[in-house]
């Protein structure tokens, strides 16, 4: 009897083995097929933004890396954003003093009146300092803070010709950058023609600029009230000024940098922000409105900061 049930149970081994023979090859097993990994849906880059701006230009300020560009090396009409270079120029002056005064003369006032120009509304006779007139050039665009500026630190016996030495060194800077791409025939946007940059170039301006504290700490201010010397020795508060840039206060790690508008120029606005210590900046030219600049600007800040 044990030996019919081992027999049954040899015989069963070798029904196991003769069923399994198909996975015996040269006397080695074959091994079954491993799994097989879960398809992984790819990784969705993000959609290049579309804008209403004719110009537009994102880089990464820690290595110049281009994030986004339409138009980037077209040249336009820069508007008050020329005052960037403005205000670069100054402070670039050797021995440069803050604290040193310039008396404010009747052609700044007629000057903006003239052209009705954008103003910081200073008051004829008014000793105003260097800092604060650079305050009064960024934040509300004073286009007589940037002739005062000009008239102050460019050279000649003259005016004029003080201002066309001014000018001088801004071209000349944006030479010293390598900017091809970029001109200036005056020192705050209303040109004569021959004002012109591109959104790659402004951008470039805006990067530089930025290395310098003063000039950091100017455009990320949303508010300035400056106390100014009257020509009989009393002192002025004057008007507080407010930044123009409204993305200071509607998006979140703003750090500057200048806006600008013209009938030719339309609306302009250089950018920068600083988000998880990464900063973006970039420039759109030529959008259709002051909001609209702005909804162009924060798509583009979102767009960069994704891509960094």
């Amino acid at each position: 009897m044990k030996i019919g049930i081992q027999g049954i149970r040899i015989r069963r081994a070798v029904g196991v083995a003769v069923t399994t023979g198909a996975m015996l090859s040269t006397g080695a097993l074959y091994a079954a097929p491993a799994q097989a990994a879960p398809v992984q849906a790819p990784v969705q880059a993000a959609a290049v933004p579309a804008i209403v701006a004719k110009g537009g230009y994102v880089m990464n300020n820690a290595n110049g890396r281009t994030l986004y560009t339409k138009g980037g090396d077209t040249r336009r009409s820069t508007g008050s954003t020329t005052k960037i270079m403005t205000a670069k120029v100054v402070l670039a002056q050797k021995n440069l003093n803050l604290n040193s005064t310039v008396t404010i003369q009747k052609a700044y006032s007629d000057y903006i009146v003239s052209r009705t120009a954008s103003s910081a509304r200073l008051i004829v006779g008014d000793k105003v300092t260097v800092r604060q007139l650079l305050y009064g050039l960024m934040l509300p665009s004073g286009c007589d803070a940037a002739y005062a500026l000009a008239d102050k630190f460019g050279t000649g016996t003259t005016r004029s010709a003080r201002v066309k030495s001014f000018i001088a060194k801004m071209n000349a800077d944006a030479k010293k950058l390598g900017l091809k791409n970029t001109h200036f025939d005056s020192f705050d946007g209303i040109g004569n023609g021959k004002n012109y940059s591109t959104p790659r170039d402004l951008t470039k301006i805006a990067s530089s600029a930025m290395k310098n504290a003063t000039f950091r700490a100017i455009v990320k201010t949303k508010k300035y009230t400056a106390k100014t010397r009257t020509k009989t020795g009393g002192t002025r508060t004057m008007a507080p000024w407010t930044n123009t840039n409204t993305l200071l206060s509607s998006y979140s790690g703003t750090i500057g940098v200048k806006t600008g508008s013209g009938s030719t120029s339309k609306y302009c606005l250089v950018f920068a922000a600083t988000r998880n210590g990464k900063t973006v900046i970039g420039t759109v030219l030529a959008s259709s409105s002051a909001a609209q600049r702005e909804r162009d600007a924060k798509k583009l800040l979102g767009y960069g900061f994704g891509k960094i």
